[in-house]
């Protein structure tokens, strides 16, 4: 089993390792979030992402784009403590982190197989869509999202 920090690379090692990897013929799905509270819906959806390949990578959103996308009250937990935690679950390869708003410009170097993104973003834009071979819609668990688990918090809420 690989060692959990050797799962988080910085783009340009992650490129190199990708590049063996699909030369041998290694089928490359990619995902990506904020993952800033992990919950079984999260998880749920990171399998779902796997059966579609040989390699999962998950783009991470830095702490900074959480911040610019999600307000300044995010994120809870920090980037470090996020990607540590993503990397603990087997089931993903390999975890980037990236400082935009979308993760467009990872998609587009990394050139995934499959992109798999929730049920929710169906129907929409999906950014970096023009780069990945096929783009996927995984089944969102009803109730669980960091934004509602958050919301039940505050109001002192059962799970």
């Amino acid at each position: 089993m690989r060692e959990r920090r050797l799962k988080i690379v910085e783009l340009w090692k992650l490129l190199e390792i990708l590049k063996a990897e699909k030369s041998n013929g290694k089928k490359v799905v990619f995902t990506n979030g904020c993952f800033d509270i992990l919950h079984a819906g999260h998880v749920a959806s990171l399998e779902f992402a796997r059966s579609y390949g040989d390699i999962l990578v998950v783009g991470l959103n830095s702490d900074k784009s959480v911040r610019s996308i999600k307000g300044d009250s995010r994120p809870i937990i920090g980037e470090a403590d996020r990607a540590h935690m993503l990397a603990a679950l087997e089931t993903i390869d390999y975890i980037t982190l990236f400082n935009e708003d979308t993760p467009a410009l990872l998609i587009h170097a990394l050139q995934p197989d499959f992109l798999v993104k929730g049920a929710d973003w169906a129907g929409k834009r999906v950014a970096g869509s023009e780069d990945a071979g096929q783009v996927i819609f995984a089944p969102i668990t009803p109730g669980l999202s960091t934004s509602e688990i958050i919301r039940r918090c505050r109001e002192g809420g059962n799970f």
